[in-house]
């Protein structure tokens, strides 16, 4: 199977929103721009599931069948593997979306991993929502928004050459 190629700005909308003055970091990764499901109906179908349980668990004829006791252990517990499923569906969609991007972003950043670019914690690229918002605030689409992009990579990688190097090292020594 071919690998789509995807633009710049179909991959960054998948990854970030952005609410007129901030660019912000999805939880949940939106698969709609890829031609998958849209973040919305993964939200949709994590919030039912504790109603849907709920619903099954203290209807009129389960209740009865159990008892108050029991139907409150039944439910506890069920949650928690809600809860688990939950994460669970929101760690694959998020890797999926991953994995669907990181050809497309080879192709125009070859030097940078995207996870790196994504990550929360202190990385090399943790400016990289910051110089994504300047350029959404100057309307950048298409060849301008990938050289402005090329060029704030390069500028955080200059600030952060002590850390990068460090990086380096120790991905070296393994």
């Amino acid at each position: 199977m071919k690998e789509k190629n995807y633009s710049l700005d179909t991959m960054l909308s998948t990854i970030t929103k952005y609410n007129g003055t901030t660019a912000k970091k999805r939880l949940i990764f939106d698969q709609f721009p890829l031609g998958g499901i849209g973040a919305k109906w993964v939200i949709l179908f994590c919030l039912s599931l504790p109603v849907l349980l709920f619903a099954g668990i203290f209807n009129d004829t389960i209740f009865n069948m159990l008892g108050i006791a029991q139907a409150i252990i039944f439910f506890v517990v069920f949650l928690s593997m809600v809860m688990i499923l939950i994460i669970a569906v929101v760690f694959i969609n998020n890797n999926k979306v991953v994995r669907q991007l990181g050809p497309s972003w080879k192709t125009i950043f070859p030097d940078i991993d995207l996870k790196l670019a994504l990550a929360s914690g202190g990385t090399p690229y943790k400016d990289f929502l910051m110089h994504y918002t300047k350029a959404l605030e100057k309307n950048l689409k298409g060849e301008p928004l990938e050289e402005y992009m090329k060029n704030a990579f390069t500028t955080m990688q200059e600030e952060n050459a002590y850390l990068l190097a460090a990086m380096n090292n120790a991905r070296n020594e393994r």
